[in-house]
């Protein structure tokens, strides 16, 4: 599996990505806060040409960059990976066709390729990093911002030309009116604001009365009661509220970000080789027969040879495959 170039820039070179250039592209999607997961091939059995320690890197628009093996098993990993970007938890797959006991925490596909070989992988989804607005120039949000950086969220001071899911504002009597409006006027769906809930039900009032609206939940004071006294814990606590909202409402509150099936090039047709079930992209298939007027395509040379065998067999069984669907 060739890694494939980004088109926005940010892709390893041609051929197989080194792990420094996967490294590089997964910072730079965790750093706009897009989705995607590692995978690492475990264990492989001849014959295969995947090996101990492969990785490829699956973004959440069904691209793959690097080398986990063939072409055949390319459609379930793509596939198993977008899953686990869904629920957002890692996930042990086999694809093979041998016999034997698995633990229950392994996920198990049928190898769709006539090689029959078997590879076992670790899929570990990084979902998408929340955007946390951290407004103030107090010594509590300078702490913020280095602490929500270290659990992965986005961090931004900025109140135009972003869309935060959740702001904190941590001003501390400098300019709390306008940056609790900034925040509350803007995408966040949580405000979190460094106060007392007596001050923040005032500016609360002021900001009502000049036509501010509050679409936003505001919570104050911001997270839990730890007992905070220096700027370094009222900030952990602070980052603890907003880590908290993102893991429970937070994630049903935003809209996920579209994840795409794995399908073919624009303007082509998805075929299913008729032998293996895969998906493949006429446009692209390097393995194709004729047989009575009907072009068929294949994921690889083993199929095609399969096909060409027994033609009637396999296209007899893709037809009534469509019947019954």
């Amino acid at each position: 599996m060739q890694a494939t170039t980004d088109e926005r820039g940010v892709a390893p070179g041609p051929g197989p990505a080194t792990a420094g250039e996967l490294l590089q592209l997964a910072q730079e999607l965790l750093r706009r806060g897009e989705a995607y997961a590692m995978v690492t091939v475990v264990r492989a059995v001849a014959p295969s040409s995947a090996f101990a320690g492969a990785q490829a890197l699956v973004r959440s628009d069904g691209s793959l960059h690097g080398w986990i093996g063939g072409g055949c098993a390319k459609q379930v990993v793509i596939q198993a990976a977008l899953e686990a970007i869904g629920v957002g938890a890692p996930r042990l797959v086999r694809i093979g066709n041998e016999s034997e006991v698995l633990a229950t925490d392994v996920e198990s596909h049928p190898m769709p390729c006539a090689s029959n070989g078997t590879i076992e992988l670790f899929i570990h989804p990084f979902p998408d990093a929340p955007l946390l607005q951290v407004l103030g120039s107090t010594p509590v949000a300078a702490c913020a911002r280095v602490f929500a950086q270290q659990l992965g969220l986005r961090v931004s001071s900025q109140t135009q030309g972003i869309h935060p899911q959740v702001a904190l504002v941590a001003t501390q009597g400098e300019g709390d009116e306008p940056a609790l409006e900034a925040a509350l006027a803007g995408t966040a769906q949580r405000v979190l604001m460094i106060a007392s809930a007596r001050k923040a039900q005032r500016l609360r009032e002021t900001l009502r009365q000049r036509g501010v609206s509050e679409e936003a939940a505001l919570e104050a004071p911001a997270g839990p009661d730890i007992g905070a006294r220096t700027p370094a814990e009222i900030a952990l606590a602070a980052v603890a509220g907003v880590v908290a909202w993102w893991r429970t409402a937070g994630r049903q509150a935003v809209p996920a970000r579209p994840q795409a099936t794995p399908a073919a090039a624009p303007g082509a047709t998805t075929a299913v080789d008729p032998v293996c079930g895969m998906l493949v992209d006429p446009a692209h298939s390097q393995h194709s027969l004729e047989y009575e007027g009907v072009r068929w395509h294949f994921c690889c040379a083993g199929c095609q040879a399969a096909f060409a065998r027994e033609p009637a067999r396999y296209a007899a069984s893709r037809a009534s495959a469509r019947h019954a669907a």
